[in-house]
């Protein structure tokens, strides 16, 4: 883990570094979009890289100038880096926003409430929450069909019952957050979990090959789409509702204006679960780029 905090360590520096452009004066939009660029960043996996690509490529097709930064990594790095000034804006799942970053455990009633209660935290820091999409990408636990059966497993409370440790395939950051291990055990009292640490995308393979019982994974994976993982209920609320929400400086917005809003929001307002699974299994299973995915769907939806 050492080179990985040697490595969030030097993207802040660099994200650091380029904020000093901040201090510039503020130039108004021209004819062609606004002067400066519309600096957006994505985690680190094929989903954020897709939204990157989505909410990029639109704001290119109505004149605006965008840098795409690309594989930044976790919450808790991309959104340093979104405080430091070293990006504009970046595509969040408000759940994760809420108990990772602003340090709620408790879960607001409706997805409405838990993006007011986002935006809210944001806008305190001089941020903001764009529209959120229709998906939610919620987090949850899959089994293959063969273990549930053999230890009955119906919901995640079931994992208890099994002697021995049980092995799940998640990313890094699942040891210390809070929609992890720590609320595995808070929750559910959940003792005999330990998480194997797997980058995002190799839980699948893990799992087939019998490296791990468990895995982490999201609702809207490309994997998911026509496989037979048992998702084990959730019957204690751990896992939050995970729409997205573009977080953005508001000193983004009055620089380019509401025609950035907006072009933004369109995409965001055509995100369905549905089209998020397809995109993702055109990147993961048939090998196509996030940006020829993401100019296919706009171009579709006629956004560009």
């Amino acid at each position: 883990m050492r080179s990985s905090a040697i490595a969030a360590v030097a993207t802040l520096a660099a994200f650091a570094f380029t904020a000093c452009s901040d201090d510039e004066p503020t130039k108004p939009e021209d004819a062609g979009g606004a002067s400066r660029p519309v600096r957006i960043g994505t985690k680190d996996f094929t989903e954020q890289f897709i939204l990157g690509e989505l909410y990029g490529q639109a704001l290119r097709a109505k004149g605006f100038r965008v840098e795409l930064k690309h594989d930044i990594g976790s919450s808790e790095i991309i959104h340093q880096a979104l405080a430091g000034g070293g990006l504009d804006m970046y595509p969040e799942y408000v759940g994760v926003l809420l108990s990772e970053i602003a340090g709620r455990r408790e879960r607001p009633r409706s997805p409405t409430a838990a993006y007011r209660a986002a935006r809210a935290f944001e806008e305190r820091g001089g941020f903001t929450l764009l529209a959120m999409t229709p998906f939610s990408d919620s987090n949850a636990l899959a089994v293959k069909p063969e273990f549930a059966r053999r230890h009955r497993l119906r919901t995640i409370a079931d994992l208890g019952r099994i002697s021995g440790t049980v092995q799940i395939g998640a990313p890094p950051e699942f040891r210390t957050r809070f929609e992890g291990l720590v609320g595995l055990a808070e929750r559910y009292g959940l003792d005999n979990l330990k998480a194997r640490p797997l980058a995002i995308g190799k839980q699948y393979r893990a799992l087939e090959q019998g490296e791990v019982d468990a895995a982490r994974i999201s609702t809207t994976d490309g994997q998911l789409a026509g496989r037979g993982y048992v998702l084990l209920k959730d019957s204690r609320g751990l896992f939050a509702s995970q729409h997205v929400a573009p977080v953005i400086s508001r000193r983004s917005l009055r620089t380019h204006g509401r025609r950035l809003a907006a072009a933004i929001d369109a995409v965001s307002r055509r995100l369905t679960t549905r089209a998020m699974r397809e995109m993702n299994a055109a990147v993961d299973e048939d090998g196509r780029s996030p940006s020829r995915v993401a100019d296919a769907f706009l171009r579709r939806e006629r956004l560009k």
